[in-house]
Formats: C-alpha cells, sequence, structure tokens
C-alpha cells in the first residue's frame, strides 16, 4: 500500500452534505474506498459538494469507484460541487464521468452509399432469382394436372373461389360504386362549363372499364387475399404442415399453390365487371342528381361510347393481375421462417410487392396498348 490510507468525512448541514475524502484514493486502496463509500449515507436530494483540500492522491481507478457509488445512491453526479480539486484530477474526474455515460452506447460504424447499394442489388437479384424458380415448379405443377386432371384439389378450388370471389364481392362492389361516384361528380364539374354534360358518360365508362375497375380490384385483391395467401401458407409452414405434406408423397404445390392461383385467375376477371357495372351505376347517379341526365339517356351513350374492345381489355388485364398477385403471395408464404415474427413481415411484404407488380404491369398494358379499336 502506497500513499497515506483512504477515509472519508460525511458533513451534513442546512445547506448541503459535504464530503471531505482524506489521504490516497487510487487503486491500491479500492478495498478500503469501497468500504468507506459503502457505510457512508449521502442524502441525494440536497446539494452536495466533495471537498477534495486534504486528498493526497486521485486515480481514474478511485474516480469510477465514487462515481459509481454515488449515482448508485441516487447523487445526480452533473449537479455535484467539485471543490479544490487541481486541473489534472478535474480533467480525470469528466473524462470518467463521460466514458461511463457513453458505454452504453454501442458505437455506429459508417455506412458507405457503394457496399449498401451492393447488397441490396445483390438482395434482389436473390429474391428474382428464388421467385423465377418458383414459377417454374408451378408450371410443372400444372402440367402435371393438365395430364391427370385429378391432382386437382377441388373442394380446396372451390372454398378458395368462394373466399376470393364470393366473399370479396361486396367490398369490391362498394369501392367501385364510390369511384365511379367521385370520378363522376369531379368530372362533372368541368364538362358543365362547356354544356357538355352527356360527355360524361363517355369519360367515366372509358376510363372505369379500361383502368380504374381492374387497378382497383386489383389493389383491394392484393391487400385481402394476397396477404391472407402468405399469412396462411406461413402459419403451415411454421407449424410445419408443410413438412407433413412432403413426408405424404403430396405436391405443396399442387395441394395449396395451384388451388390459389387458379380461384385467384378466375374470380378476378369476374369481380373486374362487377366494379365495371358498379362504377358506372354510381356515375349514372351523379349525372342525374347532378347535370339532369336520365338514366336511360346515361346508359343509351355508354352503349354508343363505349366499345366492347375497352371492355374486353379491362377484363384482359385481370388474369395477369391476378398471376402476378398469387405467384408473389404464395412465393412469399414459402419463404417464411419458422417463427411468428416472420410470418408477419412476409405478410407486409407480400402487399407492397403485389401493389408494386400490379401498378407496373397496368403501365406496361397502357404502354403496349395505347389505342383500342
Amino acid at each position: 500500500m502506497t500513499g497515506p490510507a483512504p477515509s472519508l468525512d460525511c458533513v451534513v448541514t442546512a445547506t448541503g452534505c459535504v464530503l471531505k475524502p482524506r489521504g490516497c484514493w487510487s487503486i491500491d486502496n479500492l478495498e478500503q474506498i469501497d468500504r468507506l463509500l459503502g457505510s457512508t449515507l449521502v442524502p441525494h436530494d440536497i446539494r452536495v459538494c466533495i471537498d477534495a483540500s486534504e486528498l493526497s492522491d486521485l486515480d481514474s481507478a478511485g474516480v469510477m469507484l465514487v462515481v459509481n457509488r454515488l449515482r448508485a445512491q441516487g447523487v445526480v453526479w452533473s449537479s455535484l460541487e467539485l471543490v479544490d480539486f487541481n486541473t489534472h484530477q478535474l480533467d480525470l474526474i469528466h473524462l470518467v464521468a463521460e466514458r461511463l455515460d457513453a458505454r452504453a452506447q454501442p458505437r455506429q460504424r459508417r455506412r458507405s452509399l457503394l457496399p449498401f447499394l451492393g447488397r441490396k442489388a445483390a438482395n434482389w437479384v436473390a429474391a428474382l432469382v428464388s421467385q423465377f424458380v418458383f414459377f417454374g415448379r408451378i408450371v410443372e405443377g400444372i402440367v402435371e394436372v393438365v395430364r391427370r386432371p385429378r391432382l386437382l384439389r377441388l373442394r380446396e378450388f372451390t372454398t378458395q373461389l368462394e373466399v376470393v370471389g364470393l366473399n370479396a364481392l361486396p367490398i369490391v362492389m362498394l369501392m367501385t360504386f364510390l369511384i365511379g361516384v367521385v370520378f363522376a361528380f369531379l368530372l362533372g364539374i368541368q364538362v358543365r362549363k362547356f354544356g357538355a354534360n352527356i360527355f360524361i358518360a363517355d369519360g367515366v365508362s372509358i376510363a372505369v372499364a379500361r383502368e380504374l375497375a381492374p387497378l382497383l380490384t386489383a389493389i383491394l385483391i392484393a391487400g385481402r387475399s394476397g396477404a391472407a395467401f402468405t399469412a396462411q401458407i406461413g402459419a403451415m409452414k411454421v407449424t410445419e404442415e408443410i413438412d407433413a405434406i412432403s413426408t405424404l408423397g403430396l405436391s405443396p404445390v399442387q395441394v395449396l399453390v395451384l388451388p390459389r392461383l387458379f380461384a385467384i385467375i378466375i374470380a378476378m376477371p369476374l369481380l373486374t365487371f362487377v366494379g365495371d357495372v358498379m362504377g358506372m351505376v354510381g356515375a349514372s347517379i351523379v349525372a342525374y342528381a347532378q347535370l339532369d341526365i336520365t338514366y336511360y339517356t346515361f346508359f343509351e351513350r355508354v352503349k354508343s361510347a363505349l366499345s366492347l374492345e375497352t371492355v374486353v381489355f379491362g377484363l384482359a388485364k385481370s388474369p395477369v393481375f391476378a398471376a402476378a398477385i398469387a405467384l408473389i403471395a404464395c412465393r412469399n408464404g414459402f419463404a417464411v421462417q419458422r417463427d411468428a415474427r416472420s410470418v408477419g413481415e412476409f405478410t407486409t411484404s407480400t402487399v407492397v410487392q403485389s401493389l408494386v407488380a400490379v401498378i407496373l404491369i397496368n403501365a406496361l398494358f397502357a404502354i403496349a396498348f395505347p389505342e383500342i379499336g
């Protein structure tokens, strides 16, 4: 042991508490310093002062012990008053206190842009390759079903057709009806300025049949059925039901994917057609109430302005949207890891990817077929 033995006086007055350390407060005397601090009750609700006028030596180990002990008793270190410490001791005290405050914060590495973009690109390429591999498995399953139709699970197919098509009918009817109402109302404000009220039927019918009904129906199905596909298959992955299907010698693609794929491809054009009708019905109500156009006049104008090719074009896009949604949803379902959190992450990813895919496919159709008829 080097230097005088450490000691500590604690004087509590009406104005505050004064701690007066004496002797050598260094690493050689840590055990005695710890006993002194442990047996001293320092009040934390009044001003605390440390008087170093009789302190002979102080190192970082002693400072660390003092800081930790006082903080454990509820003393706020930043509110302490330090008296008669020399410059070297003050610098040491502040340095140790700052390091103790920052030691719980992890050091953040600075990321450069190029490696970040490289990792993202590699992940996208891997996801794209996985998607194509999954698409190949689906094509193989379809070929097997064409050769042997009895492999198709009719009960699962009809169940999915009911869930995807019939149960989605009310929300599709409501949304397309409201879209028709809103679009006709906004368009009616403009055509009325030019006295071209009757042309509201042209604009609404073509827009609804070509773009609004197919796109809105696909978005609703992506958020409703696409997310459900991923969650259902992902839950089966977590509970190892897919492994059980494979153990029985069955193909998970034929059992789980093909019934959902066929159901959504059949249901989507039917829902789109219903959306076309409801959108025009909503527009006719606004035209009658706002522009004094009778229902007979409105639908006669629709019959002359809306060509069959435009309706077929809108309906033809729907199976493509449906196939993209089913492919993305089922693939993400099989990609789920064996935990519940992964199910939620991939379900969210399905909705985002499906919406992006629908918008991109719709843009490609618009570029490839700028004019119809």
